[in-house]
């Protein structure tokens, strides 16, 4: 099997070859940590977390770094309004960051780094560019001369007009052209500051990501991975501070960009103020539908985030569960089908994927010797794994949110099955009928009317 990938630098499926086939090397942009990230925010480490473990599998190894962007205006700006050092604000969200992420299954990367931690790279990283004459110092400040790349706007596919136009890029007078940007800029006392060769001061943004990825990947990573509204302007800044930093040399062979969560037809924004985080979303649903729901889309495609796609993803695993559980007693080792690995292997498909991992279940309820369904049993626990699906135990599943909260949503669907059935709408009293069937609910018709128990 050959792993296929959508490279955005070269808009075509390539055939994934690594530089070191022993140990290919990935690198993600990670979080902000000014506040708690939201589900949008997810989408990638789930997906590119997927494409990790089967990287390891194909390759036996590999080097995923996922930073943690702690030193920005934003960060500032939440520091000084509740009168704390910025560490204060990083240290707290960067740990949120990391919870909510396991919480969705996500392990984390093999390498994490902070940008205040690189400093000292990021300072060597700017002086190679202005010996270059790829960047210049002004007023305090150190700007990247976009003039000097030629290959400026190869991964958006935009001239450098529109660039500026879209990035709404402040034409500062100690910038020589209006569409250089910033590499370092000048710290006041009220603000965290380093020393550098041009006086106190902080990074710019796109320069932490180069100066990180190249202290641990080296100078030329194998697949670069972000959401799609990164392209540019930091995607497309750190190709060039990079390959001019290192001589021409690529900064990343392969670009992977995951598509945008949508919220009722509109993007998913802080700005917007339409977004809902992990942190809530983890405390008022399973995590593992959350997980699933990320997967329903294939990851370059837009996504619309909404309860019934949440309520949907429930319902499936509460059936795939089901089946895991009807097979209890059988024992099996799991298994990842070799149809999975296809699909996977075809740019990261995972909803074809998960259709896999419906059928599997369907064969699996649908088998009557015990062979047979030992072999569907490891197939679709392996299934299950590749995608971070199925490894709970059923009853646990089953038990989440056993609660008298639990038992008033047991009884408002009840409700609703009821008054399905006289109004006659038959398929959404059998969908509920399923539904509690799937969590073990087990209905009785009395004189009073319809009671239920845990089965």
């Amino acid at each position: 099997m050959s792993l296929h990938l959508y490279n955005s630098l070269t808009r075509r499926l390539e055939a994934f070859a690594p530089l070191d086939p022993a140990c290919p090397t990935m690198y993600v942009c990670g979080p902000t940590v000014y506040n708690y990230v939201h589900i949008g925010n997810a989408r990638g480490p789930v997906v590119f977390g997927v494409l990790a473990d089967l990287l390891r599998r194909r390759y036996g190894a590999l080097k995923y770094a996922r930073n943690i962007t702690d030193v920005d205006d934003k960060i500032n700006a939440a520091a000084r309004d509740q009168g704390v050092p910025i560490s204060a604000i990083t240290d707290r969200f960067a740990a949120a960051y990391r919870e909510d992420m396991a919480a969705l299954g996500i392990a984390p990367p093999d390498i994490e780094p902070a940008a205040t931690a690189h400093i000292g790279e990021i300072v060597a990283m700017i002086e190679r560019l202005i010996d270059s004459g790829h960047a210049y110092a002004a007023e305090g400040h150190v700007l990247f001369s976009v003039g000097s790349f030629d290959g400026y706007g190869k991964l958006s596919r935009r001239d450098v007009d529109d660039m500026i136009a879209g990035a709404r890029i402040e034409v500062a007078p100690y910038k020589r052209d209006a569409g250089d940007f910033v590499l370092w800029k000048p710290s006041t006392d009220d603000l965290p500051g380093w020393d550098s060769p041009w006086g106190t001061g902080r990074p710019g943004w796109h320069i932490e990501c180069s100066a990180m990825a190249a202290a641990h990947l080296g100078p030329t990573v194998d697949i670069h991975a972000g959401g799609v509204d990164l392209q540019f302007p930091h995607h497309e800044n750190e190709i060039a501070q990079s390959e001019c930093a290192h001589g021409g040399a690529p900064f990343a062979n392969v670009w992977l960009h995951n598509g945008m969560l949508t919220f009722a037809g509109s993007k998913m924004s802080k700005s917007v103020g339409n977004i809902e985080r992990v942190h809530d979303l983890v405390q008022a649903h399973p995590p593992e539908a959350l997980r699933y729901a990320l997967l329903s889309a294939h990851y370059r495609q837009p996504l619309d985030w909404s309860d019934a796609l949440i309520e949907q993803s429930v319902r499936t695993l509460d059936r795939l569960y089901g089946t895991l559980r009807d097979l209890a007693e059988i024992d099996a080792t799991p298994r990842i089908p070799e149809a999975i690995e296809r699909v996977l292997d075809e740019d990261l498909n995972t909803p074809a994927a998960l259709a896999e991992i419906a059928r599997i279940a369907g064969e699996a309820r649908k088998a009557d010797d015990e062979a047979t369904r030992a072999s569907l049993k490891a197939e679709l626990l392996g299934a299950g794994l590749a995608l971070g699906l199925l490894q709970q135990v059923p009853a646990d599943w089953f038990a989440r949110g056993a609660s008298d909260d639990d038992d008033a949503r047991i009884q408002a669907l009840i409700d609703e099955r009821i008054a399905a059935k006289q109004a006659r709408d038959f398929a959404r009293a059998d969908a509920i009928r399923d539904q509690l069937a799937a969590e073990q609910i087990v209905l009785e018709d009395t004189p009073q009317g319809v009671r239920w128990k845990r089965g």
